[in-house]
């Protein structure tokens, strides 16, 4: 199956189950390679409408420091850390506090 193919059903499964975060998460996971502002859209779209849902935070924030937006992919890792703390989710708050780490370290940010 194509990265089309799977953009075609995924967009058929959102717009069935809009209120369903996982739909946009993958949708945006397969326009990350091909359409960056596209897969930006929806992560922007998925941490307004859905703020809980822990999984974007990751991918959001790499994406976001690829494309050299840097302040909001900062603010990003930040919230997910925080979000992980929440949601007690150990796994999750240590690969983001990795990640975190790296970012900095990269954009020589403190």
């Amino acid at each position: 199956m194509s990265n089309l193919d799977r953009i075609q059903i995924l967009k058929q499964f959102a717009e069935e189950e809009p209120a369903n975060p996982f739909n946009w998460y993958a949708l945006a996971i397969e326009y990350r390679e091909g359409d960056q502002e596209k897969a930006c859209s929806l992560f922007a779209r998925l941490l307004v409408e859905h703020p809980t849902y822990l999984a974007t935070y990751f991918p959001a924030a790499h994406l976001y420091a690829e494309m050299g937006k840097i302040e909001p992919a900062k603010e990003i890792f930040e919230n997910g850390i925080a979000l992980a703390r929440d949601q007690k989710n150990i796994k999750a708050l240590q690969e983001l506090q990795n990640a975190y780490q790296n970012f900095l370290f990269e954009n020589d940010l403190e």
